[in-house]
């Protein structure tokens, strides 16, 4: 199995539009970070998890030619505005299925709400087939088997996921004991850590590295990662020896 980080960044992503932080002026390309995702792929099966903004970049970026499906970890625009951009996989494939939490597609619904028509639809609008992702039950995705991971996103409730020995988790602040015990045995977590202050809604740098500690996975990319947590080079010298940062367009094999 394939992971391709399609963007690590923020909500605003990096640089910020009009910043002059230093970080948003590097001139090092990983630390230009467009809106959270990956794609995950094997064999012949091809799945993204979170549809942000920058999804027809991203896509063109990577050349994913096909999704079998989307995997939406929550509801935020950073995490589904780009959704209109699975026209041409549409076109190509038919609908489109999407995996997320009953407020998830809720919101998706309202926002859009052509997508989800069943009269009077739009020619060229896509369509989706919609499946709810329930806590505490598995689900298929191609001939794998993803395990939802219940997190808090401050005060949110929102999913990562667990397939194989990989596990994905982002925007999160906290995650309950049971939650944890099905991230044991990784080979490889993916996790956010915003920046070195601490912030209500994400794990800092310090939070992370203390869940990993926690975890024990043999490797962890950081993920979500604000121009306020550094340049890449200079971070990357201070983590442990098996956390590294993530960033665009890198791609890893699980």
């Amino acid at each position: 199995m394939k992971v391709w980080f399609l963007g690590t960044g923020t909500s605003q992503g990096i640089p910020v539009i009009g910043s002059t932080h230093p970080v948003c002026l590097s001139t090092d390309m990983r630390d230009k970070r467009l809106r959270v995702s990956v794609w995950i792929h094997w064999a012949n099966y091809s799945y993204v998890i979170d549809c942000g903004p920058d999804f027809r970049q991203q896509m063109l970026t990577s050349k994913c030619p096909k999704i079998d499906g989307i995997i939406y970890t929550h509801e935020h625009a950073d995490h589904t505005a780009g959704l209109d951009d699975i026209r041409p996989f549409f076109f190509r494939q038919g609908d489109i299925p999407i995996f997320a939490h009953k407020r998830v597609i809720d919101s998706l619904k309202k926002r859009f709400d052509y997508v989800f028509e069943e009269e009077n639809k739009y020619p060229g609008a896509p369509s989706v087939k919609v499946i709810e992702v329930v806590n505490n039950q598995p689900f298929l995705i191609g001939d794998k088997t993803a395990i939802p991971i219940s997190t808090l996103h401050g005060r949110l409730p929102i999913f990562g996921y667990r397939i194989d020995d990989f596990a994905y988790l982002t925007d999160v602040k906290t995650v309950a004991p049971e939650e944890r015990e099905k991230l044991r045995g990784l080979s490889v977590l993916v996790v956010s850590a915003l920046r070195h202050e601490p912030h209500n809604s994400h794990f800092n740098l310090e939070e992370a590295l203390e869940f990993i500690a926690d975890i024990a996975p043999e490797k962890t990319y950081l993920t979500h990662i604000s121009h306020m947590m550094g340049f890449h080079a200079e971070v990357e010298k201070i983590l442990p020896k098996n956390v590294f940062l993530a960033y665009d367009n890198l791609e890893i094999t699980i």
